[in-house]
């Protein structure tokens, strides 16, 4: 993981976190493809929105919130923790590794509680902290503020808001990005180079290959825009939302700020208002938006899926591999395939975890629990196709020859620019200009017409010079407006 977490900014002496990856803690056997076949794909969400993860927040939130209690003094008579207390502390975070993970898990046998098992954990280590800091250390007399006035959602929806929270911004949104870029640098190479449109799957109006990419890129860059903009919710009020326990043990404290200061020390937003959970919107808002990145992006594979058969692209690069198993010649568009796939699954997880998390009966229910558990899954397909797509286009050549050809037979196309002058040359008084859009269909609809026929058409309608000339001079290539220009709105 990087030196700097953005996500944990330091308060008082806090040092920046350099933590134990998560990664190579790996099941035996996989159960799922994401741990399995594409585990090196995904692996960098493992340190984010793992079950080692989410219990390394745990320990985070746990720790952050002791050191909260004693800097800030909200406790009477607790003590005031040294420099090397916090940094003691804090290393119970940054040295979590798979032999944390087996502790942990070996507690939980006992307790059948998750958070519980972090409680002890961190006990058991400030029970420890003499035969490290020296017998003065005062961090076993605040043991008893480990998950002080906490109710186990407390410590859950801000370890999964971190974590979230991480995976976005350290994992998911570079992904993302590179390959909008990616998709952006495509546009602009080919703004110029011609192509037939394709309405209705049929032949239409002429563009340039570079302004359908530049539609893509532009929407895809719409949707990143939204998630760069998530807010990530944490809250830290007690068991049903009311401070109950807080103002019962320390009645002089001013709880409210001690929660709002607390949940924006560790870089979240605070939300003032909840039951015993944070009412997890904020997930569904963020989960929307990304499976809605998710379907332009199964868009665009589907829609290069087609210019490959069409022969637009010649897949160039990568044919080594193997692309069917009995017949040699071929090179099939598996990446595409691929992304195709793992974006459906993943906006599945994503809708099913929006609809879900926003639900809780009365004052609490479970079944956010197990939904949370399958935001690395959610966003493990979404990675893996974007992954997909990027290997994709890079395996891609235009094939501007291919395109051409398909242009110049296809001369029927230009039958709306004709039509369309007659109709403006008729609104300025030109003669014989009447019902071009039908006479335009009789010449060019349920068959093909030669760019010879065309302009015979045209030079025989009776337009002004300067038009007949200018029409008669156009191509299915060179009809294509202002599509190149276009591009330059992606910068």
């Amino acid at each position: 993981m990087p030196a700097e977490d953005p996500t944990t900014p330091p308060v008082d002496d806090a040092p920046a976190p350099s933590r134990r990856p998560l990664a190579h803690v790996v099941p035996p056997i996989a159960l799922g493809p994401l741990d399995g076949r594409y585990r090196a794909v995904v692996a960098p969400l493992v340190d984010h929105l793992s079950e080692a993860a989410l219990n390394r927040e745990r320990v985070h939130v746990e720790v952050e919130w002791l050191i909260h209690l004693t800097s800030h003094h909200v406790v009477p008579g607790a003590p005031t923790l040294s420099g090397e207390e916090r940094d003691h502390l804090r290393r119970v975070v940054l040295d979590f590794d798979e032999h944390t993970v087996a502790e942990l898990a070996a507690t939980e046998k006992i307790t059948v509680h998750d958070v519980k098992a972090v409680e002890y954990l961190l006990k058991e280590r400030l029970a420890a902290a003499p035969r490290e800091l020296g017998a003065d250390t005062v961090l076993p007399q605040v043991s008893e503020l480990v998950h002080f006035a906490c109710t186990s959602e407390d410590i859950n929806n801000l370890a999964y808001a971190l974590m979230v929270q991480g995976a976005v911004r350290r994992v998911w949104l570079p992904a993302a990005r590179a390959l909008v870029d990616q998709v952006a640098s495509m546009a602009r190479e080919h703004a110029a180079v011609p192509m037939l449109a394709r309405t209705h799957g049929q032949p239409a109006t002429p563009t340039t290959l570079g302004k359908e990419l530049a539609v893509l890129a532009h929407r895809l860059r719409r949707q990143l825009r939204r998630v760069e903009a998530a807010e990530y919710l944490g809250k830290i009020n007690g068991a049903t939302g009311t401070y109950g326990a807080h103002l019962a043990a320390v009645p002089g404290a001013d709880w409210v700020h001690v929660s709002q200061s607390f949940v924006e020390h560790l870089g979240l937003t605070w939300n003032p208002l909840t039951t015993q959970i944070e009412s997890h919107d904020w997930q569904a808002e963020l989960y929307a938006d990304m499976a809605r990145f998710n379907r332009v992006l199964h868009n665009l594979a589907t829609d290069v899926w087609t210019y490959i058969s069409l022969g637009y692209f010649a897949q160039v690069r990568g044919q080594g591999t193997v692309g069917s198993s009995t017949m040699p010649h071929k090179v099939n568009p598996i990446r595409f395939e691929n992304a195709e796939a793992n974006l459906e699954i993943s906006c599945a997880l994503l809708d099913s975890l929006g609809a879900t998390l926003v639900t809780s009966r009365m004052q609490r229910d479970l079944t956010d629990s197990t939904t949370q558990r399958n935001i690395g899954p959610a966003f493990g397909h979404s990675l893996l196709a974007i992954d997909n797509v990027r290997r994709g286009l890079a395996g891609l050549d235009a094939d501007a020859d291919a395109m051409a050809r398909d242009l110049d037979a296809n001369w029927e196309v230009l039958g709306e620019a004709v039509q369309s002058a007659m109709r403006a040359a008729g609104v300025a008084g030109v003669p014989g200009m009447e019902n071009p859009y039908e006479r335009l269909k009789e010449l060019t609809r349920g068959h093909r017409i030669t760019g010879q026929e065309l302009r015979d058409f045209v030079l025989r309608l009776g337009l002004p010079e300067a038009t007949a000339r200018r029409l008669a001079a156009m191509t299915p290539a060179s009809y294509t407006g202002a599509a190149a220009d276009l591009v330059r709105f992606l910068d």
